[in-house]
C-alpha cells in the first residue's frame, strides 16, 4: 500500500507504512529498509520498505494465542547480517496451561520461512492464565539474551521466590544455557536463569549506549515502573508497590518501600500502561532529544519521551495524543528515526519524521 503522512502538533510528522496488521506487538529491522513485525494472533510478516505487507512466515512453533498471550517480541541477533538469526518470544502451550518461551531461528534467504528453530528457554512452571506474559527481549554485547517475564497475574507471590520463573528477568546464552555469571547459578533450589526478581509484568526492555539494561513494567492500578535492573536485586513486587488493587484497596501491607527492595527510577500514578522502550541514539530530531528514552502508553494512547540526566528522569513529555492509538512498541530504525506499532485489530506501523 502507499505511504500516508499527517501533521502533528508535537513537531513530528507520522508516516503510516502499513495499516493492515492485527494487534502487532514487536518490530525488528532486517536490512534494505525491510522490517519484521509480529502479530499477537501468531503471525510474523515482512514489511517491505514501501509498506507492502508480505504473507505470514512459515516455520513458527505452536503458539497459545489467548488473552494477552500470543506471538509477542522479536529482535535480530547482533550478528544478523552474517547469521540471519532472529530471537522471538511467545506464549507456549503445555501441561498445566501455558508460559512464556523464547526461540531462535534463521530467516530464510527468500524471507518466506524460519529455519533451524530452537526453543532456548521455557518459563517454569506452566500455569492456567491468560495474563502477564511479559515477553520483551534484549541482547547484551556478549551475545547473551535477557528475557522479561510476567508474574502470570494469579501467581504474583511467586515473584518473590527463586524456585520459579514468574515475575523474573532471566539471562541465558544463545544456546539456552544459564549465563555463568547469573547471581543464583550456585544457589540450591533457585532457577539458574534468574537475573532479577520482584517484577509484575515487564513490557519494555532496552540497552543504553553504555550497555546497561533498562526495563519498564505495568503496575496494578497505579505503580508502573521504570527500572535499571542489576544482577541479583529484588524489585519488590508484590511486597512494595505504588499501585493498588483494581477497584481500590491496598496490596499486601500497602507499603511503598522496604529495606533490601529496590526503588524504581521512575513510577507513574495513575498508570500509563507503558509498552516498548528505546533510547534514541540519533540526533535526527535535534540534539535535545538525543539520549532520551521513549515508551508507548497503551492507556493514554500517546508516545512518552523521558529526558535523562545521570540515570534520572528530569523531564517527561507526552506526544502524539492526537493520533489516538494504543502504542504497543517503539524502536529506533537504522535511519535514526523512530518507528511505532499501534495495538489494534487494524494496527499500524508508523514512521515518525521530524517536521
Amino acid at each position: 500500500m502507499g505511504l500516508t503522512s499527517g501533521a502533528s502538533a508535537s513537531g513530528l510528522s507520522p508516516e503510516v507504512l502499513t495499516r493492515d496488521l492485527q494487534n502487532p506487538w514487536g518490530l525488528a529491522f532486517i536490512g534494505e529498509g525491510r522490517m519484521l513485525v509480529t502479530e499477537r494472533p501468531g503471525r510474523m510478516r515482512v514489511v517491505e520498505a514501501d509498506g507492502r505487507l508480505g504473507p505470514p512466515l512459515k516455520g513458527l512453533p505452536e503458539i497459545d494465542a489467548v488473552g494477552q498471550g500470543g506471538l509477542l517480541d522479536v529482535i535480530t541477533d547482533r550478528d544478523f547480517a552474517r547469521n540471519r538469526t532472529l530471537h522471538f518470544c511467545y506464549s507456549e502451550p503445555g501441561l498445566g496451561g501455558n508460559s512464556t518461551a523464547m526461540a531462535s531461528a534463521r530467516l530464510s534467504d527468500d524471507r518466506s520461512r524460519l529455519d533451524d528453530l530452537r526453543v532456548v528457554f521455557s518459563q517454569k512452571p506452566k500455569v492456567a492464565s491468560r495474563l502477564h506474559f511479559g515477553c520483551r527481549i534484549a541482547q547484551a554485547a556478549d551475545g547473551s539474551l535477557f528475557l522479561a517475564l510476567g508474574d502470570r497475574y494469579n501467581r504474583m507471590q511467586d515473584a518473590q521466590t527463586l524456585d520459579n520463573h514468574q515475575g523474573k528477568l532471566v539471562r541465558v546464552l544463545p544456546d539456552g544455557q544459564p549465563h555463568p555469571g547469573n547471581p543464583f547459578v550456585n544457589r540450591a533450589g533457585a532457577r539458574p536463569e534468574i537475573y532479577t526478581l520482584g517484577h509484575r509484568n515487564i513490557q519494555g526492555a532496552t540497552l543504553a549506549a553504555d550497555g546497561t539494561l533498562w526495563t519498564i513494567e505495568h503496575g496494578p492500578q497505579g505503580g508502573d515502573e521504570l527500572n535499571r535492573p542489576e544482577a541479583g536485586k529484588n524489585y519488590g513486587w508484590p511486597v512494595i508497590t505504588y499501585g493498588e488493587n483494581y477497584g481500590g484497596g491496598r496490596i499486601g501491607a500497602g507499603i511503598t518501600s522496604r529495606e533490601g527492595l529496590e526503588q524504581p527510577v521512575q513510577y507513574w500514578v495513575p498508570s500509563i500502561a507503558p509498552s516498548g522502550l528505546v533510547f534514541l541514539g540519533s540526533d535526527r530530531y535535534g540534539p535535545g532529544w538525543k539520549g532520551s528514552l521513549f515508551t508507548g502508553s497503551l492507556k493514554f494512547r500517546q508516545l512518552v519521551r523521558l529526558q535523562m540526566e545521570g540515570g534520572r528522569v528530569v523531564k517527561e513529555e507526552r506526544l502524539l495524543g492526537e493520533l489516538n492509538h494504543r502504542v504497543r512498541d517503539v524502536r529506533e530504525g537504522p535511519d535514526g528515526l523512530l518507528y511505532l506499532l499501534t495495538d489494534d485489530r487494524d494496527g499500524q506501523l508508523i514512521r515518525l519524521r521530524p517536521r
